[in-house]
This record gives C-alpha cells, sequence and structure tokens, in this order.
C-alpha cells in the first residue's frame, strides 16, 4: 500500500475512532435505549395501547432465561476448554509452525477462523492465547497486525459453524422459536451450516482473508513490534499448585478422580446418545461436549475451579442485556409491529434481494446491538413473517442474518475486549486492518447470497 493510501486509512480510523467514541455508548445503555424506542413504536406503529405494551413488555422480560443460560455457558465453558494446560501447549506447540512474519500473521488469521467456526466460546480466548505465543516466536510480526488477524474468527467464521446461536437456537428442541410458534419444528444444522453452500463460503473466506491480512504485513521500517517485556507479562492462566502437604480434602481437590470421572461420564453419555441414533447438534449437546472436554483437560477440580472464577468475569453482559432484548422481543411479536415491521421488508425487497436485505441490515443493527442470538430474538417475527410472505425457507433467512450479524464485529469493540485485554492494546490500534477485512468479506458474501 502506498504511503497516500496508508494515509487515507490512518484518517478513516481516526475519524471511526472518534465517532464511536463520541456517539456510540456501551452495549447495556443501547440495550435500555432499544426498550424504550420499541416501547413507543409499539404504541405508535403497533397500534397497541400503553397497557398493553406494558402487559407485553413485563410478561416476556424473563421468557429468554433458558437461551440467556445456554449462550452464558457457551462463553463460560468455551474459556474454561481454552486455558485448560492441554489447550496452551497444543497452542504453543502450533505457534511453532510457522517460519516468518508473513506466515506467523496468516496462521494466526486461518486458525482464529477454524477454532471460531467450531466453538466460538473457545475460539475467543484460545485466540488470544495464540497471540501470545506467536508474538513471542515472531517478534518481527507487526503485532497490530497480529492481534487483528486473531480477531478474525468472531468477524468471519463463527456463525457459520456448528456453534453458531441461530442456527443452534433453530435446531434445539423447545427453544423459544417452536414454542412461540416461529418456526413448526427444528430445523437440524444438516439445513444450515452443513449445506454445500455455507461450507464453500465459510472456506473461501477463510482462505481469501488469510491471503489478505498476509499482504498486509508492513515492511521491516514501519512494523509495530511488541516490547519483549509486554509479552512476558500478558495474562495466562495457571492452574492452582498443590500443596506439598496436601490434607485428604486437598489430595481430593488437586487429584484428577473427581473431575476426570465426571468428564468419562459425560462422554459415556454422549458416546450412548450416538449409538442409540438420539444425538443431534442443539445448544444444549454442543456445550456438554464442550464441558466433557474441559473435565477431561484440567489436571483437577481446583484447576477447573479457578478457571470458572475467571470465565465468570465476561458474562455480566449476557445477564443484563438478555432479559431487556426479551422484553424488546415481546413487544415487537404481542403488538402490531411485527407485521408492520414485516410490510415495511416486502415494500422493499424482492424474492432475489431479501436475503442480501437481512445481511446488510442485520449487519448494521449487530453494530449497535452486537449479541447474535438476543438480537435475532428482536428481528426473528418480522424478518421471518416477511420471508413467508416472499416464500423464502427460513433457513436462507437465518443465514443470511448470520452472515450479517458477525460481520461488523470486525469493527465493534465489544467482543476484542478480552483478546484487547490480553494482548494491551486499544481497539483503534486494529480497526483499520479490520476495516479492509470487512470489505472483502462483505464482497465475498454479497456475491453467495445473488448466486
Amino acid at each position: 500500500m502506498s504511503a497516500r493510501g496508508r494515509g487515507s486509512l490512518e484518517a478513516v480510523v481516526e475519524f471511526l475512532a472518534r465517532v464511536s467514541h463520541r456517539w456510540v455508548p456501551d452495549a447495556f445503555s443501547i440495550a435500555l435505549l432499544l426498550t424504550l424506542v420499541t416501547f413507543v413504536l409499539g404504541l405508535l406503529v403497533g397500534g397497541a395501547t400503553p397497557s398493553q405494551c406494558l402487559a407485553a413488555w413485563g410478561g416476556s422480560l424473563w421468557t429468554l432465561l433458558p437461551f440467556s443460560m445456554q449462550i452464558a455457558l457457551v462463553i463460560f465453558l468455551g474459556y474454561l476448554l481454552a486455558v485448560s494446560p492441554p489447550m496452551k501447549r497444543w497452542l504453543d506447540q502450533l505457534a511453532a509452525l510457522p517460519r516468518t512474519p508473513r506466515q506467523a500473521i496468516a496462521f494466526t488469521a486461518f486458525t482464529s477462523m477454524v477454532l471460531c467456526w467450531l466453538n466460538w466460546g473457545v475460539g475467543l480466548i484460545a485466540s488470544a492465547v495464540l497471540v501470545k505465543s506467536v508474538g513471542r516466536r515472531h517478534p518481527s510480526a507487526d503485532y497490530r497486525l497480529l492481534v487483528a488477524a486473531a480477531y478474525l474468527g468472531l468477524g468471519a467464521t463463527w456463525h457459520g459453524g456448528p456453534s453458531g446461536s441461530v442456527p443452534l437456537l433453530l435446531a434445539t428442541p423447545g427453544s423459544f422459536m417452536v414454542t412461540d410458534g416461529l418456526i413448526a419444528a427444528p430445523i437440524p444444522l444438516a439445513e444450515t451450516i452443513f449445506t454445500l453452500h455455507n461450507l464453500v463460503l465459510m472456506t473461501g473466506i477463510a482462505l481469501v482473508l488469510t491471503l489478505l491480512v498476509a499482504s498486509l504485513q508492513p515492511s521491516a521500517d514501519r512494523v509495530v513490534t511488541a516490547d519483549r517485556h509486554v509479552l512476558d507479562a500478558l495474562e495466562s492462566f495457571e492452574p492452582p499448585e498443590r500443596p506439598a502437604r496436601p490434607l485428604p480434602a486437598e489430595r481430593l481437590m488437586h487429584g484428577r478422580a473427581l473431575s476426570a470421572g465426571l468428564g468419562l461420564l459425560g462422554a459415556a453419555y454422549v458416546a450412548a446418545e450416538a449409538a442409540a441414533g438420539r444425538f443431534s447438534l442443539t445448544l444444549d449437546s454442543v456445550n456438554l461436549v464442550v464441558l466433557c472436554l474441559a473435565l477431561l483437560l484440567h489436571p483437577s477440580a481446583a484447576s477447573l475451579g479457578k478457571a470458572a472464577e475467571e470465565a465468570a468475569r465476561p458474562l455480566h453482559g449476557v445477564v443484563l442485556q438478555f432479559p431487556l432484548y426479551a422484553g424488546i422481543y415481546g413487544i415487537i411479536k404481542e403488538t402490531g409491529l411485527a407485521s408492520a415491521l414485516a410490510r415495511l421488508f416486502l415494500e422493499v425487497a424482492t424474492p432475489h434481494t431479501f436475503p442480501w436485505i437481512v445481511f446488510v441490515y442485520s449487519a448494521i443493527l449487530n453494530y449497535l446491538v452486537p449479541s447474535g442470538g438476543a438480537k435475532w430474538a428482536m428481528e426473528a417475527p418480522y424478518l421471518l413473517e416477511a420471508s413467508r410472505g416472499l416464500g423464502i425457507p427460513v433457513t436462507e433467512v437465518a443465514m443470511a442474518y448470520a452472515y450479517g450479524d458477525m460481520s461488523t464485529n470486525l469493527i465493534q469493540p465489544f467482543w476484542a475486549i478480552p483478546l484487547l485485554g490480553v494482548a494491551r492494546l486499544e481497539f483503534r490500534d486494529i480497526l483499520g486492518f479490520e476495516i479492509l477485512m470487512l470489505a472483502a468479506y462483505t464482497i465475498l458474501v454479497t456475491a453467495a447470497l445473488f448466486l
């Protein structure tokens, strides 16, 4: 990139950083604001009375509690598995594979996207662990670009993988999608995540973004490196030490029997369900598999307990925000607002353009509400009503939503907080690279949706 091009990109980055800092509040404040806006729209557009809106809001506040717990467990259990000693050793061994700074950037990007595709809760934390290992082994790799590469999984692949919130929600029996009549029956992942169209798209995105981010490695005189002392000081989980002369209770806590025994019990259950043909990927089954792996890979119950304390820290957003999104969902569903919004989509969309419109709309809204599953609860009533009017399958709408939902994570700092906290960088340090990634990603998805 020329000096003039770099200057223009830096100007855009600074502008976006200033605008975001000045005008975009935190996610919880946005949830509060959206609640009030939706309440007013329920009155003015939905044709409901104040008492009807109030009843719809208050009566729905706790309807997403099972879903909230499932999403919280994705984050929580993903952290437990990602920081387990065998996982950390494996990531450190992988970090030795690349031989040059450019290869290190490409490797970090591809690994992040694969891990987040498999399980975004694991990938979110594992990518941060990977930054530390790769940064130590390749100090001449641009550190900002390395961290930007590690964030690609949350912006390019996670919602197109088997831990994607909306596809798993559609596949989960007893979810609010089924009980509230938004879909007639659970939809297996074979019709969403594991379609040839999605698999080819996710593979193409991973390859193209890997090559693109590798090409951005600056020349040696422009590389921004991380201080060795900074890398050495990066946060890292360490299991608690076993006492030199443990008491009987401490021997039990620091032994493998309890955690490994429960992990084997869970694995046996999964194997039995699979052998009987009853096992399928749902939010609950994915969380169970990750829990079993975490139990088996941590050296003791004490290690798992310490990791659990750390894993609970990022959950405040889910606990605070999901009831508010449930209230918004109730107002939209119980008033005429869902039908009004569906009519709006029907006026501007055709069967050919509707998936792309959903993609763009979801991307824009995600910048304000960075929560894939909770945001879907707000959008599903009117998006699915509009899709029925246009004769478009639920699966196409859900995947278009998923692609849009994760895209603006690339320019939204909410999900980058754990990674940036470990890396000790500001979001503006990686934003310029992420803008380029978003542009490339949008071109690829747009082409796929119009095929």
